[in-house]
């Protein structure tokens, strides 16, 4: 549902949705990958949705759609947390009780939700009930990293792909999550749902490099933070400027660039047109430490032999991969 600065839409970029949450993938007689999205609408977390986060999202609520342990507005409208800047005077929150600003309590469960259909969406695509599918380019992985992974790269082939998705995890950043910065990993966000062992989930992906044509693997990072804890970067509609970089690469339309962690791009491969950041800014922001990727290198191996167990010796080798580009 992202939408593009008003910069780059003059120029045409446009972004549709498919889904939000599952897409099902699958080859079709060519070998290429095409994804569906099996339900029928957006089943999506309420608190900090909003027109200055997520405008396509709410605007999809607009009708037909259920709304569960959100707060109740006087004049029986819903209401949660982030929704607008200024707070309701009043309101019935999710558990039935009078809820006012200074309460001491939030007015909507965190995990409340909004359930609204697809064909809501402003931005859904023509092509989103297509039984065929739309085809599959590229695939993304992120994780919230305050100080350690850059803002985008590329994996440098398939088992470097499959690597990333493996290995994707995100700092806690809240104590009941757990210790704070302590990173959880979740893999391939698939850790609550795979219904069999992660070890063989990751080699069915290793397989598909036997198709004709696998999609390129990148991974970002929103979320790195200045030593004083300042986001680098501004997130929201300013991604698709990163996504600009990524979609083109497969079509070998954007440059690429060696670096420890993959291939990334450089500050004159980005689109900046009605964003002043600077090209000491996007330097800090795609930094790289030889020696907290060697770290991470090594959390990693911990984690794929000790934690799950029945890896791919093909995944232990992209580890080697990255240490001799750390040389």
């Amino acid at each position: 549902m992202l939408i593009p600065p008003e910069e780059l839409r003059k120029k045409g970029w446009e972004v549709t949705t498919v889904g939000d949450d599952i897409a099902w993938i699958k080859p079709n007689k060519d070998g290429e990958l095409r994804a569906i999205n099996p339900e029928n609408g957006f089943f999506g977390v309420a608190p900090g949705t909003a027109m200055s986060t997520n405008p396509n999202a709410l605007l999809s609520c607009a009708r037909n759609t259920i709304f569960t342990n959100v707060a109740l507005t006087d004049d029986g409208d819903i209401w949660w947390e982030g929704m607008t800047e200024e707070k309701p005077a009043h309101l019935i929150d999710w558990q039935n009780k009078d809820w006012t600003p200074d309460c001491g309590r939030v007015s909507s469960h965190p995990n409340s939700r909004f359930a609204a259909p697809a064909a809501n969406c402003p931005c859904i695509d023509p092509e989103w009930e297509n039984p065929a599918g739309v085809p599959v380019s590229i695939f993304v992985y992120g994780g919230r990293r305050m100080n350690d992974i850059p803002l985008v790269f590329q994996a440098t082939s398939w088992a470097h792909g499959v690597y990333l998705g493996a290995t994707v995890g995100s700092e806690q950043t809240a104590a009941a999550e757990g210790q704070v910065g302590a990173l959880r990993r979740d893999p391939f966000a698939m850790l609550p749902f795979c219904g069999y062992h992660m070890g063989d989930y990751f080699k069915h992906y290793l397989e598909m490099a036997k198709l004709a044509k696998t999609p390129l693997v990148f991974h970002v990072n929103w979320f790195r933070k200045s030593p004083a804890g300042k986001f680098l970067w501004p997130g929201f509609g300013q991604n698709a400027r990163v996504f600009g970089w990524m979609v083109n690469r497969p079509y070998g339309k954007a440059p690429e660039h060696i670096s420890p962690l993959g291939y990334v791009p450089e500050y004159e491969d980005i689109d900046w047109e009605g964003l002043n950041f600077t090209k000491e800014q996007f330097e800090e922001v795609m930094h790289q430490d030889k020696e907290k990727i060697k770290a991470q290198v090594a959390a990693n191996d911990d984690y794929l032999i000790n934690k799950i167990g029945h890896v791919s010796q093909e995944l232990l080798e992209v580890s080697k991969e990255i240490l001799k580009r750390c040389e």
